[in-house]
């Protein structure tokens, strides 16, 4: 395939993490690569692709960008949804406004790109949507409560948009990775407020093993190398998780559950 028949992408949150080395991936290997931030002035000089502003939590900056994106290109035949973020911290604990604004920005921030976009991809009768989602959102794991919940929310949304979306040619992915080593643990936000002393051993278990998954996590080349994949491949599969221990996680999960959620508990308990 040619430089000239190179698909235009279009991915969110393409500043940092997965989505700047996704964009700049496909941008060297030809594509027409347009990414978005919410402050692009701040990064405009350092990429050499196209980048837009938006907020995906505005419904006014989704309105205006998506009347920007067509202004600047007539086709668009992939949306990687990659914006989001983490809040880490223990159920009771996290304030429900933190949890609301997770949901805000993760599950519905998402779906508000998508449905700008649908009657473009409607229109053209093809289209693919891919959406970094996170093995949290096949799995629930202790101190990431409303991250968790968040991309359980994603993958429900997109499970059932797909089937309503096949008649018209467009294609739903999902990528869930395990732990990988992007910016996603330095801009989490804790819920630091509120603690309940019944939860004080348990707390500093629970964040020292969710730093251990961060510290210890794996090389993000996998993860773009997959939404390359997805892009390039003319059956693309829906669930794509990612990462060296994704098959023993959801096997575990699915037919040795209690094995599953014993390992859980040994990686808080032996946590220090």
């Amino acid at each position: 395939m040619n430089k000239e028949m190179k698909k235009t992408v279009l991915i969110t949150g393409a500043s940092s993490g997965f989505g700047l080395m996704l964009a700049n991936k496909l941008h060297q290997q030809g594509f027409n690569v347009i990414g978005t931030s919410r402050e692009p002035e701040k990064y405009a000089s350092r990429v050499q692709f196209k980048l837009l502003r938006l907020d995906i939590d505005d419904d006014n900056s989704v309105k205006s960008f998506t009347e920007e994106l067509f202004r600047y290109t007539q086709r668009l035949d992939v949306l990687v949804n990659n914006a989001g973020y983490m809040v880490t911290g223990l159920a009771e604990e996290t304030p429900t406004d933190l949890g609301r604004q997770q949901f805000e920005t993760n599950f519905w921030g998402t779906v508000k790109v998508t449905n700008a976009l649908l009657p473009h991809f409607r229109a053209q009768k093809q289209g693919r949507i891919i959406t970094v989602s996170s093995i949290v959102g096949l799995i629930g794991p202790p101190n990431l409560s409303y991250y968790t919940a968040s991309k359980h929310a994603v993958q429900g949304y997109f499970k059932s948009l797909r089937f309503e979306l096949d008649q018209f040619n467009i294609k739903v992915s999902m990528v869930e990775p395990v732990w990988f080593k992007t910016n996603l643990g330095s801009h989490a936000i804790s819920a630091g407020n509120g603690r309940i002393a019944d939860y004080d051993a348990y707390r500093k278990r629970a964040n020292a093993a969710t730093q251990k998954g961060l510290d210890e996590a794996e090389a993000p080349d996998a993860v773009v190398n997959t939404i390359t994949q997805l892009i390039e491949s003319k059956n693309p599969k829906f669930s794509n998780p990612v990462g060296k221990m994704t098959g023993m996680i959801l096997f575990l999960q699915s037919y040795l559950p209690k094995m599953f959620e014993g390992s859980i508990l040994k990686s808080v308990q032996s946590a220090k």
